[in-house]
């Protein structure tokens, strides 16, 4: 084995050391759980036939591989002649430990955000997934969807908004004063 080649091997180790386990996470909210290995699986064989285009920065490399995840998947559905987009599972989110059980407050924010994520759109539901629960700053989450940073952070925010307003709709007083959601009147 040549040096170029033992470095290479060793250069697509540490890639998918350092990224297995965010990537399966990644993958496993948006298929069933008992495809996600192989999601993974094809993945890692993109990375290492264009190991030469992942980036070198670890985070950026992670980003690249949650791009080529996405990509695949996006195949797949195309393959199996679906046009449902991805399904967020919020389930994956809950199963973190947590001290919900001992504060009411926290148990009931997450039954609200719950009732409303299938609310919102494909779209936002991603933006959100892509910054919140696989923590992807807004360059990397770009890098993700194939859209600049700044299209992504815009996308964040109004899928923050639309969320807000699933969870609360109107203040009560407002409602029951006639005014819309906002607070303002509308002339």
């Amino acid at each position: 084995m040549t040096s170029t080649s033992w470095e290479r091997e060793e250069r697509f180790r540490s890639i998918y050391d350092s990224t297995y386990v965010d990537l399966l996470r990644f993958v496993r909210r948006r298929v069933h759980p008992t495809h996600a290995e192989d999601v993974v699986g094809d993945v890692m064989l993109v990375a290492w036939r264009r190991l030469d285009d992942v980036p070198a920065e670890p985070s950026a490399a992670r980003a690249w591989l949650f791009g080529v995840a996405r990509k695949t998947l996006q195949n797949a559905r195309r393959r199996e002649n679906r046009h449902e987009a991805v399904a967020v599972r919020l389930a994956d989110a809950t199963h973190r430990p947590s001290d919900a059980s001992l504060h009411p407050d926290l148990v009931a924010c997450r039954v609200d955000i719950a009732a409303a994520w299938p609310q919102l759109s494909v779209t936002d539901q991603e933006a959100i997934v892509l910054a919140v629960l696989d923590g992807l700053t807004a360059p990397q989450a770009a890098a993700v969807l194939g859209i600049s940073a700044t299209a992504f952070r815009l996308r964040l925010s109004r899928a923050r908004r639309a969320l807000r307003r699933e969870i609360n709709p109107a203040p009560i007083g407002d409602t029951l004063l006639g005014l819309p959601a906002s607070g303002r009147n509308v002339r």
